[in-house]
């Protein structure tokens, strides 16, 4: 196996967290454990098939925990990981610069809206 070579920190960040989705899938999950119907219905836009990939790549990299539950008919929920926990200071400061980046588009003249927080 060859080493990974990173010439920054951030891009270990990115590798991980990175993308249109992945962010958003996370700050989705936050607030406690979803179903993945649930998580489609919150992220508009978002196909089945790129919610199951990126939820895989959450899990496969030890961000994000998947839970059957032995039920008829069968559950799924997904929650972060303690590891995904430790990405809350991030996703804190990701949704709170989110939130002045609105609000100067808007002094700027823009026409914003905010449909969820």
């Amino acid at each position: 196996m060859s080493e990974k070579i990173y010439n920054i920190t951030v891009e270990a960040t990115m590798e991980v967290i990175g993308g249109k989705w992945k962010p958003i899938i996370l700050c989705n999950l936050r607030h406690g454990a979803v179903r993945p119907g649930e998580l489609r219905r919150l992220i508009p836009g978002i196909s089945q098939k790129m919610l199951t990939q990126q939820l895989k790549e959450l899990e496969s990299s030890q961000i994000v925990k998947r839970t059957s539950f032995n039920e008829v008919p069968p559950r799924v929920e997904y929650s972060l990981s303690e590891y995904g926990e430790s990405l809350s200071e991030v996703m804190d400061s990701l949704c709170d610069w989110g939130k002045l980046h609105i609000q100067t588009l808007k002094n700027n003249g823009k026409s914003v809206c905010l449909l969820q927080d």
